[in-house]
């Protein structure tokens, strides 16, 4: 009994975790009656059992067990947090209830279970169940079945998932065990109940015996469907629904029965997909080909086994379907046709919807198989084509079923027809839009009347579904021209049409509709407003070559009379007067063609009064306008009466019924004066009426055709202009674009520029309306005249076409509603104008070759193919959507290996989406997707590329296509962060504009939900911007209800950002009211979607991890409230509230106020004290009390007295509890004040770890789980002060006993990391791996190796060795959960850093390192080696403050960057011992960087604020930059005290571009490119361009020097590293502005690294690194381009001269630099007048001083003299003799060599030019010959160099006729031949040159540089001067040949950029060697001298082909390896 009164004592939840069983069942007891009472969900004495629950259900002791189930069952029910217990208590009641004897407890056990799914938690307790089914012990078996079926029978199929639960009920068929069959027989009858059929296909496998037992009992169920009986705590409204059914009785029940239909479940969703592509044959693409046709039929037969699966796998199936539509289609074995029909029926019943993909490629063969007679062919060809249907739309096979509907053939005809009858059945009002009504239509009425009955027949079948489907109403306006008997023909179908589903056919539909619109009455009667939404507006004039009236089809809500155009015939003028003369006065009659104008203006008068007053109905409308037209008709003379006339023209245009007729005769007159000054506004006036009541397509028609066959401009000018302003009124719709198109064209041709602009203006008016494709139309004019175009292109550039409030569309206001949301889902109205274009059909064009070749194995073959593919594209300019094999050829080079040619095909894609228009639809799917799945590459501009295609394409196809369908969800399935970003950031910008999304958008949200708590932080931050668009779509309650399936752990923080993301969803578009459809332009969606955006927008402005409180609020005045950082509105609060605290204070009972009180620098000054040692340093054992009464005393000044009371109350722990909760709700409210107190929180928490109550103990753990969160959002961080005095204690009670403590402590750990740098917890955690403890040694080392795992080595502190050294020793420790804690956290180094572990650990004992090795070869990851993956890089940015600063990625990048501490100097203290491995590894890291980071690591005065500056400073000052925090934050945590301006901002960041650590130079690098980007911000760079170029060469600089020759980098890194900085270059010399910035000295060094860069022999041993040198060149051009050109000139003579001085130089440097030069020299003409000459001679000056002329030539290679020579030469050229006026900068100019030189060069010039004017003379003689004969003597020329035996002759030919016209043009000669014929002809030329003018007289220019924009003889400098080098160049070929001159770079240099044009780089270093070059001109020259000239032909073309390092390999070897050792005795 002593034991018994022992623990009587304790608590109860002690009780419950007793060793002794009574104590437990005693507390169980206890609990119950304790679990009964609290009537509070949310009290905290809940919290206390969270631990327990668990021990409750699997107690060893049966009885205490029972109570304990009992106790847990109570708990579940009644507390709010049981929830998160259910995993585990559901797992425990499975293993240890479920096999109880007794039935009480394995009751209480599924009551349990059913418990936990009412408290919303039923997947996690279906899981559980259904593991369960795989243990051994059948008893635990029947109890889960029974208990899935207890569950399902009172919850429904809609709260139990019932796919995974079928997946595993066939196997407990098969259990040996009797019980367990026969409760898998109950849960099957039970499934039976609700889901029917759709149960049968899964069960098929079972024993016949059983199934046929399980029909029985199938037969035996009730009809009607079950109800759901029992409901979770989200239902409550149900369940008062059901029980007062319940009450009510049955009738009631029943009646309710059509509200809520069971939900119908799919047996196909209930399969397991089965994967069939490599179950093939291996043999079967061969056997498929036979030429058996038994062969072919086992191959087949293979096939349809495999196809009748009825669930597929997706996969590639395009060459199976290829395989089998080739048999379908040329076959000729019948039999070999149906097999193949049936296996691709198959397939698409078993993939369903990713099916669709090839449809598009099946359906035209299939159709064209048509033709074949026999039933068998024809019903299996039917009921593939049937199954195909169902796995795309209508609208993408429309266009296929379309061109076949005109076949010759009647079979063809009439099972089209069938089949789009059978199709129909399958569509809605949404699916069969008005759009294909208008398409299909006029195809089935030729139809009704073909010859063949069975075509008829077909055709009313299809016509009759139509109009059953969408009612008749819709149908009819296309049916107007039938007779009746063929109307009544089509009703009959009608009648006779059951469609699936649908009792009441089309009627339900119609019904349905005019409750959703309102339409007027006065309109159309209310049914009338049934026809569906979808009919762009722009095609309501029909198809244009008909010239109906645009009004036509629009007028359908009229009467039918209106509905027709009037037309009426041409009556005779006496007629005419007849009729007239009884509506208009006598006197008007006589007085017409009066010879008095004033008779003739008053019988006007009275002309106008009479049809002023005249009724529309008795109006002679033509009789009127001839007799106006009567002489002096249009020719009258006197103005006022011709104003008068054309006044009342319009007049009768607007008030009678107008015709055609009528038009045609004062049209002529309207024209004429429509010029006119006087009369021209009133010509366009009656332009208008005409065109009002004629449609304007066709009055404009006949007004242009009028106006250009007249050859006045100012009537051709103001046509147009009256043109463009009508289109504005009226509207484009039924334009014939064509034919106008061709007479703006003629128009831009005119000599009168007021007919040029007219056309211009005409042109920005229609761009409105068709946007970008009308530019296809003038891409052949003329570059001035297209950039007149193009500017007014973008003057229209993001307008909206204005309202059309003209034009007879005034009856159809609510078609017009309905047509725009068409229009909107379909993209807009552009489509509706691409429509009008004319197509070409380039299928024809798209051959097997071209196919082929862009599939070949080749890169350079493909590469053709697709240069082929757009040039078919770009000479068709618009194009029909039959592309043939193309689409899968683009799609297999969407994921090449070579990203150009990715990039050329996302370029192809752009065409064809810009050619094909709104067609494209149909290729979405198959062409379209794989453009997303491109979003995923790793390269940022191939990423771009697929965005600009994927938008293009979205703009033609509108994103309803995309949206259907699981393809999308398959692609955000894929884990690339890139992908996954792009397409979230895509949704996100698309969706808002969307009225209607598809139900497919739910399959997405899954995996929007996974993106949300991805690793990487972009993609969350994506995902968050992306979840209020879709609750926009889908609603809060679907999103909600989606995260059941998620992970418990997921579902809280996933569930709380939708709370927040409810907050902020933007309004969804509201459909067009009625009259504001009417006024809906063509893009009347687009303004309504901006709105949309604009809504949406304030929503990243809100903090992430603010939890609103006011989220039930639904003004949308709160949304705009909450976009305020919720700090803000805090602390005003604390503001009002802390005086009214003061004065409130003394009040003991007031506990309303606040509970911190805000002492102003109170923490300071405690830090103060504590420092100056004036109190206690907080630092014990043991607390004694002297340490709490100093916390008494320090609390007093802050905290509230009351609550002081309670902390510190003696004798009752349950003070302390309330007072810890009333901290944890004020948290929020009193942020400020928990902030400015926290370190007496923090210390007053270290005395309750030292006490043993538990409750108080876990109190204090759930406020620290609470406030640090808290604490990160608000972007607090810990100082040391804080830090010191809590870890190391929190550290103690990370031993606890308890296991929940444990577990709590580790998670608070955790999130201590996020507010203090995971460096300096890690010392803490290290002294904790010191204690007697071992349970806290085992935890402190799994937290260590956690912190390596997520931050990288280096958190190891002080460096990593040592660390190791200390955690390696508990390898031996005699506790087994301490080993395996230290093994763990060896391996996760091991995972970081691979093998340097064992050097960093150093000597372990033999069994150790074997406990070790054993651990790593088990566990280890498979590329310890590698960078970290972006998720610990993600990780970093959400955590700014866990890492050292001075790595951003805080991961541990390399293997040997970390050193054993041996090696680390001496000299570096404990506070930089952090940074010392880093520094020891990259020694030569500029000094004034690594100082700045030093300072920034030393300075810990002020780690105890640090203000959010990064998040106001930089959005205020760089609105609206988004410099992205996390990136910035990372690379120094004290980055906001020392940087608080924009300016200091981006000093810091380019400090860290020349950081020795390779990843802080590439964030730094991101960071400023992401600021280069974004031309509006980029202008903050301005004033740094130097010192960032400084920084970039002095890291290029670094590279070369010690990167590049470090073995132990990854030459990835390196890679990267260069991609950033030329990445970053280049944006910035893109930029004119910045790039002019850069100074000389500047651009000097930069150039010099960059050069120095591409000669750098060690950069192709990287992967890639051709590419690089390719990017360094574009670079280089880029730099010549855009810098000062006087800073660029000047830098490179300068670098220039260094190059030659320096002996060590390489001679290719100063090759390269002279070619720079060149190229600077091609380009003065145009640069000439930005130069400043003054300072570019003052460096030639300085330059002839160092390098006299002498000095010069002695030099190995006169280059650069010629070099200077050309370019004083060329300035002397541009400038004359003023180049001698500008040269004031030099000192002494009569002792300058420069001003001697310019001076002979000046007067040389001027007699040269004498000489070029007599050539001029000569010339001109010689023009009189005509072109033909030049053309003729020119061919035959060519014709003979062409020729072996005449080339010599041909060549000497062309020389003597060159010489006789100079100016001849041999261009086009040349531009179709190869460029070795065109080389070969150069040389031929020049050879020929030098053999009749002397070896002597080569001119240096044709020499050295032929090609740089020179003439070759431009320059005639003396020939003597050249001899010496002509011989120095020919030694030079000699050694080459003999190997001796390693000469490969040289050979790569030596293309001039003339070959290629402007566009490519000046050293295009990849290229062959052009043929061109100097060194090959001198060598062509020797071979002439030396062989005949066939021999010679010989060599050229051999040289031509051989690769580009053409010296010999030897040599190039042995090069090589001195190089290598040089590098290495230079490294050691």
């Amino acid at each position: 009994m002593g034991d018994d009164s022992e623990w009587m004592k304790l608590p109860i939840d002690q009780k419950c975790e007793h060793k002794v069983w009574k104590a437990r069942l005693n507390g169980y007891e206890e609990a119950l009656k304790l679990f009964k009472r609290i009537e509070d969900e949310k009290s905290p004495e809940w919290g206390k059992y969270l631990g327990l629950l668990k021990k409750f259900v699997t107690d060893s002791n049966a009885v205490a067990q029972l109570k304990g189930l009992e106790a847990a069952l109570a708990y579940i029910e009644n507390a709010h947090v049981a929830g998160k217990t259910s995993g585990e208590v559901v797992s425990g009641v499975v293993s240890k209830v479920f096999n109880q004897p007794k039935a009480r407890a394995k009751e209480l056990g599924s009551d349990i279970c059913l418990m936990y799914m009412e408290i919303e938690r039923a997947e996690v307790v279906q899981d559980e169940l259904i593991k369960g089914l795989d243990n051994k012990n059948p008893k635990i078996v029947v109890t889960c079945i029974e208990t899935l079926r207890k569950a399902l029978s009172e919850f429904g199929s809609k709260i139990i998932t019932l796919k995974p639960v079928v997946k595993v009920l066939p196997k407990q068929f098969e259990s040996r065990e009797k019980a367990v069959r026969d409760e898998a027989k109950l849960l099957a009858v039970e499934i039976y109940k609700w889901i029917r059929d759709a149960l049968r296909p899964p069960l098929q496998g079972i024993n016949s015996v059983q199934l046929k037992e399980l029909e029985e009992e199938w037969v035996k169920l009730p009809t009607a469907a079950p109800k759901q009986s029992r409901f979770l705590r989200s239902q409550q409204a149900l369940k008062a629904k059901f029980e007062q059914q319940q009450a009510a009785g049955g009738d009631e029940a029943d009646g309710d029965k059509d509200d809520e239909p069971a939900p119908q479940v799919d047996p196909y969703e209930l399969l397991e997909a089965v994967e069939i592509l490599s179950k093939l044959p291996k043999d079967f693409y061969d056997k498929i080909e036979a030429k058996k046709w038994q062969e072919r039929k086992e191959a087949l037969e293979a096939v349809e086994t495999l196809a009748k699966n009825p669930k597929l796998e997706n996969g590639d199936f395009g060459d199976l379907v290829r395989a089998l539509r080739k048999v379908i289609g040329k076959d000729a074995n019948v039999m070999l046709v149906t097999l193949a029909a049936k296996c691709v029926a198959g397939l698409a019943a078993g993939l369903r919807k990713k099916f669709g993909t090839y449809a598009g490629h099946v359906v035209p063969t299939i159709l064209e198989k048509f033709k074949e007679k026999k039933p068998q062919v024809v019903q299996a060809l039917q009921e593939a084509i049937d199954a195909i249907f169902l796995t795309t739309t209508l609208q993408n096979i429309s266009e296929d079923v379309l061109g076949v509907m005109d076949n010759k053939n009647p079979s063809i005809k009439q099972q089209a027809s069938l089949f789009l009858a059978r199709s129909f059945r399958h569509c809605t009002q949404a699916t069969l839009p008005k759009s294909m009504l208008k398409a299909f239509c006029p195809a089935f009425l030729k139809q009704v009347n073909d010859s063949a009955p069975e075509v008829r027949d077909a055709a009313y079948e299809a016509l009759g579904t139509a109009m059953k489907v969408v009612g008749e109403k819709a149908v009819n306006p296309f049916l107007a021209d039938l007779d009746k008997l063929k109307l009544d023909k089509i009703k009959e179908s009608a009648d006779k049409v059951e469609l699936p589903g649908k009792k009441g056919g089309g009627v339900g539909a119609e019904k349905k509709a005019p409750a959703a619109k309102a339409a007027p009455p006065a309109v159309a009667p209310a049914r009338s407003s049934g026809p569906p939404k979808k009919a762009p507006a722009a095609k309501l004039g029909g198809p244009p070559k008909k010239g109906k009236p645009a009004s036509a089809p629009s007028a359908k809500g009229k009467k039918c009379p209106e509905t027709k155009e009037f037309v009426e015939t041409e009556i005779s003028i006496e007629v005419c007067e007849e009729r007239s003369a009884t509506v208009l006065p006598a006197s008007c009659m006589q007085l017409l063609d009066s010879a008095n104008w004033k008779e003739r203006l008053a019988s006007m008068e009275e002309f106008q009064k009479a049809v002023e007053q005249m009724d529309k109905s008795e109006m002679p409308c033509q009789a009127l306008v001839r007799m106006l037209a009567k002489k002096p008709g249009w020719k009258e003379t006197n103005f006022q009466v011709m104003q008068m006339k054309l006044h009342i023209v319009g007049l009768i245009a607007q008030k009678g019924s107008f015709s055609k007729t009528s038009a045609f005769v004062v049209l002529d007159g309207l024209v004429d004066k429509i010029g006119d000054v006087k009369c021209g506004g009133k010509a366009k006036e009656g332009l208008t009426a005409t065109a009002e009541a004629c449609s304007l397509p066709w009055t404009a028609e006949q007004v242009v055709s009028m106006v250009f066959a007249q050859k006045n401009p100012k009537n051709q000018a103001e046509t147009l202009n009256w043109l463009a302003n009508a289109m504005k009124e009226f509207g484009f719709a039924g334009i014939n674009v064509k034919g106008f198109i061709n007479n703006v064209k003629t128009a831009l041709g005119a000599t009168n520029p007021a007919v040029r602009t007219a056309a211009i203006t005409l042109l920005g008016v229609m761009y409105l309306y068709m946007g970008a494709p009308l530019r296809m139309f003038f891409e052949d004019e003329k570059p001035a005249l297209l950039k007149q175009i193009d500017d007014e292109f973008e003057k229209m550039q993001g307008q909206s076409p204005p309202t059309a409030f003209r034009g007879a569309r005034k009856g159809g206001a609510e078609e017009d509603g309905e047509e725009a949301d068409e229009q909107e889902e379909n993209g807009g109205g552009a489509p509706d104008v691409m429509d009008l274009l004319p197509r070409t059909d380039i299928s024809d064009k798209i051959t097997q070759d071209m196919v082929d070749k862009v599939g070949d194995k080749n890169w350079k073959i493909r590469k053709e193919g697709l240069d082929e593919v757009a040039a078919v594209i770009s000479e068709a300019k618009f194009i029909q959507p039959s592309i043939g094999e193309l689409p899968m050829a683009l799609k297999g080079r969407l994921n090449d290996s070579n990203k150009i040619l990715v990039q050329q095909t996302l370029t192809i894609l752009q065409q064809i989406a810009v050619a094909m228009g709104p067609a494209l639809k149909q290729h979405v799917k198959n062409l379209g997707m794989p453009i997303i799945t491109v979003l995923g590459d790793g390269k940022t501009n191939v990423r771009a590329a697929a965005m600009t295609t994927l938008q293009a394409w979205v703009e033609q196809t509108g994103m309803k296509d995309w949206l259907e369908g699981e393809d999308l969800s398959e692609e955000l399935k894929r884990e690339n962060p890139f992908l996954r970003q792009e397409v979230l950031g895509w949704l996100a910008e698309k969706l808002p504009a969307m009225r209607t999304v598809p139900s497919d958008l739910m399959l997405c949200v899954p995996y929007l939900y996974s993106c949300l708590e991805d690793r990487n932080g972009d993609v969350r931050k994506k995902a968050q911007d992306a979840l209020p668009i879709f609750m926009m779509h889908l609603g809060y309650e679907k999103m909600l209800k989606a995260t059941g399936k998620l992970k418990p752990a997921s579902k809280e923080p996933v569930s709380a950002l939708l709370e927040k993301a409810r907050a902020v969803m933007p309004a969804k578009l509201a459909p067009p009211p009625g009259k504001a459809g009417a006024a809906k332009s063509v893009s009347g969606g687009a303004p309504a979607a901006k709105s949309a955006l604009s809504k949406a927008k304030p929503k990243p402005v809100i903090d992430d991890y603010d939890d609103d409180d006011d989220d039930d609020e639904p003004e949308p005045e709160t949304k705009t409230k909450k976009v305020v950082k919720p700090g803000a509105a805090k602390k005003g609060v604390l503001g009002k509230k802390a005086p009214v605290t003061k004065a409130t204070a003394k009040d003991e009972e007031d506990r309303s106020g606040v509970i911190f009180i805000l002492v102003p620098n109170g923490k300071e000054q405690r830090i103060k004290e504590e420092k100056g040692l004036k109190v206690l340093k907080w630092n014990f054992n043991t607390p004694r009390d002297e340490y709490v009464d100093q916390l008494k005393t320090q609390m007093s000044t802050c905290f509230a007295r009351w609550l002081q009371d309670e902390l510190f109350h003696a004798s009752d722990f349950q003070r302390q509890v309330k007072a810890i909760g009333v901290m944890g709700e004020r948290m929020e409210d009193e942020l400020e004040g928990t902030v400015s107190c926290l370190d007496l929180i923090l210390k007053w928490f270290t005395l309750r770890f030292f006490e043993t109550n538990s409750t108080v103990l876990m109190k204090v753990l759930e406020y620290l789980k609470l406030l640090f969160p808290t604490l990160s959002r608000e972007n607090y961080h810990l100082n040391e002060y804080e830090a010191s005095s809590f870890i190391p204690y929190l550290i103690l009670k990370v031993g606890e006993s308890k296991d929940v403590v444990r577990k709590d402590v580790r998670a608070i750990l955790t999130m201590l990391c996020k507010v203090y740098p995971a460096s300096k917890v890690f010392p803490f955690l290290m002294d904790g791996t010191k204690s007697k403890n071992s349970k806290q040694r085992a935890e402190c080392l799994e937290e260590l190796g956690c912190l390596i795992e997520n931050y990288g080595m280096n958190v190891c502190q002080p460096t990593p060795a040592k660390s190791m050294k200390e955690i390696a020793v508990h390898i031996g420790d005699r506790d087994n959960s301490v080993r395996n804690a230290a093994l763990n956290t060896v391996l996760a180094v091991y995972n970081v850093c691979g093998d340097q572990v064992y050097k960093l650990i150093g000597n372990l004992s033999e069994k150790e390192m074997s406990m070790l090795e054993e651990r790593v070869k088990r566990f280890a990851k498979k590329t310890p080696a590698a960078a970290p993956p972006p998720a610990r890089q993600a990780a970093e940015r959400e955590r700014p403050q866990r890492e050292h600063p001075s790595n951003p990625n805080a991961t541990f990048m390399r293997k040997p960057a970390q050193q054993p501490q041996e090696d680390v100097p001496n000299k570096l203290n404990q506070a930089r011992a952090q940074n010392a491995v880093r520094e020891h590894s990259h020694p030569s890291i500029p000094k004034e960087f690594q100082l700045d980071l030093d300072m920034i690591e030393n300075d810990h005065t002020r780690v105890s604020e640090l203000p959010d500056l990064v998040q106001h400073k930089l959005d205020e000052l760089l609105e609206p930059i988004m410099m992205p925090e996390p990136k910035i934050r990372s690379v120094s945590p004290h980055f906001d005290d020392l940087h608080n301006s924009t300016a200091s901002t981006i000093n810091f960041v380019i400090s860290q571009v020349a950081s020795g650590d390779i990843n802080t130079s590439i964030q730094a690098l991101a960071q400023i490119d992401e600021v280069l980007r974004q031309e509006d911000k980029a202008e903050a760079m301005s004033g740094h361009i130097d010192q960032f170029l400084i920084a970039t060469f002095m890291q290029l600089r670094l590279i070369y020097n010690t990167h590049m020759a470090d073995d132990r980098l990854d030459k990835k890194d390196i890679f990267k590293l260069y991609s950033c900085i030329i990445g970053n270059m280049l944006s910035l010399f893109s930029m004119e502005s910045l790039a002019r910035e850069a100074s000389m000295g500047v651009l000097k060094d930069l150039m010099h690294g960059l050069i120095t860069l591409m000669l750098d022999a060690r950069v192709e041993d990287i992967e890639d690194g051709q590419q690089l040198i390719r990017s360094v060149n574009l670079l280089v051009v880029r730099v010549l381009e855009k810098s000062d050109q006087t800073n660029i000139l000047s830098a490179l003579l300068v670098l220039l001269q260094d190059s030659l001085t320096t002996s060590s130089g390489s001679p290719m440097f100063s090759e390269l630099v002279m070619k720079c030069l060149w190229r600077m020299i091609r380009f003065l003409p145009e640069t000439i007048n930005s130069i400043n000459l003054d300072r570019i001679l003052l460096d030639v000056h300085n330059f002839m001083k160092v390098f006299p002329k002498e000095k010069l030539k002695q030099l190995k290679s006169d280059v650069p003299h010629r070099t200077l020579k050309t370019l004083l030469h060329t300035l002397c050229k541009l400038t004359g003799a003023k180049i001698l006026d500008h040269m004031s900068m030099i000192e002494n100019k009569n002792d300058s060599e420069l001003e001697a030189h310019l001076r002979r060069v000046v007067k040389h010039s001027g007699n040269f030019s004498g000489m070029k004017s007599d050539r001029g003379t000569e010339k001109g003689q010689d023009d009189r010959m005509s072109k033909a004969k030049v053309s003729d003597i020119l061919s035959e020329i060519f014709k003979k160099i062409g020729s072996k035996e005449n080339t010599k002759e041909g060549l000497t030919e062309l020389y003597e006729y060159k010489q006789k016209y100079s100016d001849a043009d041999l261009e086009p000669f040349l531009r179709n031949t190869s460029q070795f014929f065109q080389s070969y002809v150069e040389r031929g030329l020049r050879v020929i040159e030098s053999e009749r003018e002397g070896k002597g007289r080569i001119q240096p220019s044709s020499t050295v540089i032929p090609q740089h924009g020179l003439d070759s003889g431009s320059v005639p400098l003396n020939g003597e001067e050249m001899k010496p080098a002509v011989y120095y160049e020919r030694l030079k070929i000699l050694r080459q040949r003999q190997g001796l001159e390693n000469n490969s770079r040289a050979q790569l240099l030596q293309q001039e950029e003339g070959d290629s044009g402007p566009m490519r780089p000046i050293t295009s270093l990849l290229s062959k060697p052009s043929v061109a070059s100097s060194t090959d001109m001198l060598q062509s020259k020797l071979s002439q001298l030396k062989e005949s000239r066939e021999s010679h032909f010989q060599q050229e073309q051999s040289h031509s082909h051989s690769p580009t390092r053409c010296s010999s390999p030897s040599a190039n070897l042995d090069d090589l390896k001195k190089r290598l050792e040089r590098i290495k005795s230079n490294r050691q």
